[in-house]
């Protein structure tokens, strides 16, 4: 029978709870209490017919009775005579709805955390009623949250490392843990002109509050022995920062892009050229450096469809760059080196050539079996001498 029973009631109130419902009422955003529950009983046939299933059911429900209120109406039925029936479930407190779903002990905890944020922070308030599950989720951690976001008010963009806040108990593992639901806190607390509204997401996190950033730091390898910048017999192989790498102007005409550590190594001598080591979907090293733009690029990815969204992402940047070992014949050729793509990219890719566009659908499409794809490093070492030599 499809009625209405203790576990169904107990689920109602469990959903208020999931919903951040009752933690608005219990610091008192919303009034729900009394609060009538959706209710569900047998119809006039299924008196007569189920009578004793009814008596169960009606059992059922007095017995778990205490956190709710049932409201009765008489039945005068021409076959079972005169009964009391359930119309109507009530929860008449926050009280009693806490003990319902057993979140006495959680509800104290969100109260508390309402409490001080009202003292210290708030403009926190509107959180912690928008996402009430997540922050009770970060009781513990909640004080030194509030501490972070008082400190850097009173030090707007202070130009320091996060290791450099001295507060007890705050490490910068601990913001960085934390620098989503910091980042939410922080927009709602900060004055606007402390804020780079420009850098956004988690790893922006230092950037949008004026922090110091790590260096964004470019490894690279000279290709070309006379254009060697180190003494010579040295391998070239180098990182340096960002802003470093920017002051270069090397005197290159190609520039290779490759994702695999090994192909970055592996790359022969080349007259005129030099090797960067990709950073997968992450560019960003690169955006800034005016001198690659007068450069031939070529960038050499994995043949599946991360592969070709990486590749057009890339040509965002230097629209004018060529892939290579990305066709349809290096990829026929390693037919006994394909592997399945976990998850494959479904995207349009609106920067690929018409070759490239091509292939990528034809991934897209398991035109040659379910999610194949080829990894650059099983491509073979002679292939990718003659395609330098064609380059």
């Amino acid at each position: 029978m499809n009625w209405t029973t203790p576990a169904d009631l107990k689920a109602q109130v469990q959903k208020l709870w999931s919903r951040g419902m009752l933690h608005c009422a219990i610091i008192g955003e919303r009034e729900l209490f009394p609060l009538r529950l959706t209710f569900k009983g047998p119809n006039s046939n299924q008196l007569s017919e189920c009578f004793a299933d009814v008596r169960a059911w009606i059992l059922q429900l007095k017995e778990a009775a205490g956190a709710y209120r049932i409201v009765w109406r008489t039945v005068k039925h021409q076959v079972i005579g005169v009964n009391d029936i359930p119309s109507e479930i009530w929860i008449d407190s926050m009280d009693d709805a806490l003990g319902f779903i057993g979140k006495h002990k959680a509800a104290a905890e969100f109260s508390r955390m309402a409490a001080i944020t009202r003292r210290l922070e708030p403009s926190l308030l509107p959180w912690l009623s928008k996402r009430p599950v997540r922050a009770l989720e970060l009781a513990e951690a909640w004080p030194l949250m509030l501490q972070i976001v008082a400190w850097l008010r009173e030090h707007p963009r202070p130009g320091i490392y996060l290791r450099q806040i001295d507060l007890q108990g705050v490490h910068s593992k601990f913001i960085e843990n934390h620098r989503g639901v910091l980042s939410e806190l922080l927009d709602l607390a900060l004055p606007q002109e402390s804020i780079d509204k420009q850098s956004s997401g988690t790893g922006n996190f230092c950037r949008r509050y004026g922090f110091r950033d790590k260096p964004l730091r470019v490894r690279f390898r000279i290709l070309d022995p006379a254009l060697s910048i180190l003494k010579h017999g040295t391998d070239q192989d180098i990182t340096i920062t960002r802003e470093d790498f920017s002051r270069l102007d090397l005197r290159t005409e190609k520039i290779f892009i490759t994702e695999n550590e090994i192909n970055f190594l592996a790359l022969p001598p080349i007259q005129g050229a030099m090797v960067i080591f990709g950073a997968g979907y992450g560019f960003s090293n690169l955006t800034a450096i005016d001198w690659l733009k007068n450069r031939r690029m070529y960038y050499w990815g994995d043949i599946d469809t991360h592969g070709f969204a990486i590749l057009n992402q890339f040509r965002e940047l230097f629209p004018e760059a060529s892939s290579f070992l990305m066709d349809r014949q290096t990829f026929l050729q390693h037919r006994h080196f394909w592997e399945t793509e976990p998850y494959p990219v479904t995207a349009s890719l609106n920067r690929l050539s018409t070759d490239e566009q091509e292939l990528y659908e034809q991934l897209c499409n398991n035109h040659w079996g379910e999610q194949v794809r080829l990894e650059q490093e099983k491509i073979s070492y002679g292939t990718l001498l003659e395609c330098l030599e064609n380059i």
